[in-house]
């Protein structure tokens, strides 16, 4: 009998789906989990221990573990990573491609954190010292000078905060503070470090371009002028010192006002005018002849504000503290050496400790 189409394409249907039922079913590949957790500080260093030294035993040693542990930290980073990081041969072991990847990481990686962690250590063992100052004397007199209290005394760290505006004597971030005050005005405790100086100064290049041998000579030249408001500026002023030492009604061929003592004096070092100097803050300037005193002695003349070591009231005795202000007051008294007996300007004295 013969099928029609319709039946044998059935049939064929029928055929097909019961050995397809017939078959055994082959179970889908499912794919592995990748770990999540992240990987243990241990294992990186003993996998970049190893990878330095090539060499598992070398390792140890350096990590002071055993090699067996070193091997299970190994093998416990490839198991997570999901990839061999190293070639072990009989004689020798190599990087994989993905353990010469993660070394280009770890490496860097852990040179960073190591020299962080010992710049903190080495932070909590040193003795800080902070200083507040004004910007020109920390500029002009202090930072100078510092280099050789650092090689006396490495151990200890200087912080300065230099600004104009006075800090608060309660400020528990400070320990003392240079002050530039008239005597009637420093704080009882404090020392005077030295008196004030003023003189006129140029550069050796200025002088030679244009005359300068008495204060007449002045016509000639441009005036680098302080702009300060402050009641000491009346004796910084050009104003007051001509009125002093130089012929009456003289008027300068120009000025330069500007608003910070080495301002002035970067300029004077420029050839760009005559500053009224404090002698006491380019002394260095003058010995090693970068500025020149044109008038001498005679230019000389003496302000009754000075500067002070002030003691913070709260502050905290400590050796690095002492150290500090006997390095200070060592170097104040080659300032006032410098001033020498010029009007008393050069002689130390304390407030509130039975000086006058």
């Amino acid at each position: 009998m013969r099928m029609s189409a319709t039946t044998r394409a059935r049939t064929g249907s029928g055929l097909a789906t019961a050995a397809a039922r017939r078959r055994p079913k082959v179970p889908r590949e499912t794919s592995r989990a990748v770990p999540q957790r992240p990987l243990g500080l241990g294992a990186l260093r003993a996998f970049a221990a190893v990878a330095r030294h090539l060499n598992f035993r070398a390792a140890a040693e350096e990590l002071h573990l055993t090699q067996p542990a070193v091997s299970r930290q190994i093998k416990g980073l490839e198991d997570d990573l999901g990839a061999p990081l190293f070639v072990r041969g009989t004689r020798k072991v190599e990087l994989t491609g993905a353990g010469t990847a993660l070394l280009h990481v770890v490496a860097p990686f852990l040179e960073r954190l190591d020299g962080t962690v010992r710049q903190l250590r080495s932070r909590e063992r040193r003795a800080p010292v902070a200083v507040t100052t004004f910007a020109s004397f920390a500029s002009l007199w202090l930072l100078p000078r510092l280099a050789s209290f650092q090689q006396a005394h490495p151990d200890i760290d200087i912080r300065i905060s230099a600004a104009d505006a006075l800090v608060e004597l309660d400020d528990p971030e400070i320990d003392l503070a240079l002050r530039y005050c008239h005597p009637d005005d420093a704080p009882a405790g404090s020392s005077q470090l030295f008196g004030e100086v003023m003189t006129p100064v140029a550069s050796p290049a200025l002088l030679a371009r244009e005359r300068l041998k008495s204060p007449a000579d002045l016509v000639r030249h441009t005036l680098l002028e302080e702009d300060d408001h402050r009641p000491s500026a009346a004796f910084l002023s050009w104003h007051h010192w001509l009125r002093e030492r130089a012929p009456p009604r003289l008027a300068p061929r120009g000025w330069i006002y500007l608003n910070f003592t080495y301002q002035q004096i970067q300029a004077a070092l420029a050839g760009q005018g005559v500053a009224l100097a404090r002698i006491a803050l380019v002394g260095e300037l003058l010995e090693r002849g970068d500025l020149v005193e044109p008038f001498g002695p005679a230019g000389r003349i003496v302000s009754p504000f000075a500067y002070w070591l002030v003691r913070w009231p709260a502050r905290r005795e400590r050796a690095a503290l002492a150290a500090f202000e006997q390095w200070l007051l060592r170097e104040a008294e080659g300032t006032q050496a410098q001033l020498g007996s010029i009007g008393g300007a050069g002689r130390i004295v304390e407030r509130g400790r039975g000086a006058s």
